[in-house]
C-alpha cells in the first residue's frame, strides 16, 4: 500500500503552474503586479504595516469612525450577547435583533420604505441588479463605474449599454435607440466614482430616467455618511420615487462591514426572494449590526467630523494645485494625482514609502490605461500638519524627479 501512495504521489504532474505563470510573469513586466501589505493596526492615519510605521493615505475610512472607542465598545457588548459568528443566512436564522433593527435605522435615515443588509457591497450590487432585469430588459451604465455594477448588469442576461462618463446627453441618446421590445430599463451609476472622486450628475440622472421610464439606481459607496448636511451621502433630497434604488456601503465612512440597499416595500421583497448573494450567504455577525447603529448615530451627532474632513480636502487640493499637480474635479475624501505612466506611478507610490507615507498606486485594469495616480483618501482623523506632511514629501519627490509628464 505504501508503495502504490508513493508511487502516485510522484507521478503527480503539476499542471496549473505552468499555465499559470507566463500570466503572473507578464504582469510583472508591465508594473502591474500587485501586492498585500499587512495591516498590523487598527484603522488609523498613523498605523503600523509589515512591521513599520507608516502615516497612511489610503483608507476609505473617511469619518474616522473604524476605530471609534464607542463603536469598539458596543461590538464587544453585543457579541457578549449574540456570539461572534451569525451562523447561517438571514432566510435561515441568522437574521437577529441587531440585524432588524440596523435595517430600520437605515431605511429612516435614508428617507426609504425599508432597508436589506448585504454582507458586502459587491453581492449587493450583483443580487440587486439580477434581481431586477434579465432577457429582454436593457441596463445602462456609467463606464467609469464600479466593477461590481458592471458585473451585475454583464451577468444579469439584460442588454448591456455603457454611457460616457457623466454624460447625460449620451445617455439619452443610449435610451432613445434602445429597443421597443425591452421591458424593463435600468439606469445605474455611482454616487460618488471610486477612482476619480467625482459625483454623478443626479438631478439630470432623475430628470432622464422619468422621461423615460426607467428605473434609477445609485451606489453611494462613497459618498454615504459623508455627503449631504447629515450624511445621508449624493441622494440627499431625493425621494425614493427620485432615487428608487439606493445601494450603500457600511465599510467605508460607517467605518464597520457590509452593505445595504433601500427602497420600497416591493423592491425590498423582491430582493428578499429573487437576489441569490443575499439568499446563500451567511449575514453579518450581530455584533457588526450593532456596533453599525452606533456609527450611524455619531454620523448624525457629531457633523464636526465631515466640517473637518472638507477642511482637509481644502488644505489638500490648495498646496497640491500650488506643487503644479493635476488633481481630479474632486470635493470628495478620494483625492488622486493623476501620473500617467504605470512604471512612474509605481516609483512615486514607493518613494512615499521610503519616508513612511502610504500612498496607493492605481493602474490598469483599475483606471484606464495610460491614467496611472496615486488614490490619495483622507480621513476626519487626519491633522493638517499630517496633510502639510504628505504635501512635504510630494514636494520633495518634484524636485528630484520633476512634474509627472501628464502635469506638464
Amino acid at each position: 500500500m505504501k508503495d502504490r501512495i508513493k508511487q502516485s504521489l510522484e507521478s503527480t504532474v503539476d499542471l496549473l503552474s505552468p499555465l499559470l505563470e507566463p500570466g503572473l510573469e507578464a504582469r510583472h513586466k508591465a508594473h502591474l503586479y500587485r501586492c498585500r501589505r499587512t495591516l498590523e493596526g487598527p484603522q488609523q492615519p498613523e498605523t503600523q504595516i509589515n512591521g513599520r510605521q507608516v502615516l497612511a493615505f489610503c483608507s476609505n475610512d473617511y469619518l474616522g469612525l473604524a476605530n471609534d472607542p464607542r463603536v469598539i465598545e458596543t461590538f464587544c457588548q453585543a457579541a457578549k450577547t449574540y456570539g461572534v459568528g451569525s451562523g447561517a443566512s438571514h432566510l435561515v436564522n441568522g437574521h437577529s435583533t441587531e440585524h432588524q433593527q440596523l435595517e430600520e435605522a437605515l431605511a429612516a435615515f435614508t428617507g426609504r420604505d425599508r432597508a436589506l443588509l448585504f454582507s458586502t457591497g459587491y453581492m449587493a450590487n450583483l443580487g440587486t441588479i439580477q434581481a431586477l432585469v434579465g432577457k429582454g430588459d436593457t441596463v445602462f451604465q456609467d463606464r467609469l463605474n464600479h466593477a461590481s455594477l458592471l458585473d451585475g448588469g454583464l451577468h444579469s442576461g439584460a442588454g448591456f449599454k455603457r454611457y460616457r462618463h457623466n454624460d447625460n446627453v449620451h445617455l439619452n441618446h443610449l435610451l432613445e435607440k434602445a429597443s421597443p421590445e425591452s421591458q424593463r430599463k435600468l439606469i445605474v451609476t455611482d454616487g460618488v466614482f471610486s477612482m476619480d472622486g467625482d459625483c454623478a450628475p443626479l438631478q439630470a440622472l432623475v430628470d432622464t430616467s422619468q422621461r423615460h421610464h426607467a428605473w434609477l439606481m445609485v451606489d453611494d459607496a462613497h459618498g454615504f455618511g459623508c455627503l449631504g448636511e447629515h450624511g445621508q451621502g449624493i441622494g440627499a433630497g431625493f425621494t425614493q420615487n427620485q432615487v428608487p434604488i439606493l445601494m450603500g456601503t457600511l465599510g467605508k465612512a460607517v467605518g464597520t462591514s457590509g452593505a445595504f440597499v433601500a427602497g420600497s416595500q416591493a423592491l425590498i421583497e423582491t430582493l428578499i426572494q429573487f437576489a441569490r448573494p443575499y439568499i446563500y450567504t451567511t449575514a453579518i455577525p450581530p455584533a457588526v449590526a450593532a456596533a453599525t447603529r452606533t456609527s450611524l448615530m455619531l454620523i448624525q451627532q457629531e457633523p464636526e467630523r465631515r466640517i473637518h474632513l472638507n477642511q482637509l480636502i481644502h488644505s489638500f487640493r490648495t498646496g497640491a494645485n500650488q506643487l503644479g499637480l493635476t488633481l481630479m474635479d474632486s470635493l470628495t475624501p478620494i483625492q488622486p494625482i493623476m501620473i500617467g505612466d504605470d512604471a512612474e506611478a509605481m516609483e512615486w507610490s514607493q518613494q512615499l514609502e521610503q519616508v513612511g507615507i502610504l500612498v496607493i498606486a492605481i493602474r490598469p485594469p483599475t483606471v484606464p490605461k495610460g491614467s496611472a495616480r496615486l488614490r490619495i483618501t483622507l480621513s476626519a482623523s487626519h491633522s493638517l500638519e499630517q496633510i502639510e506632511q504628505l504635501l512635504s514629501a510630494l514636494a520633495h519627490i518634484i524636485k528630484q524627479r520633476g512634474l509627472p509628464k501628464m502635469t506638464r
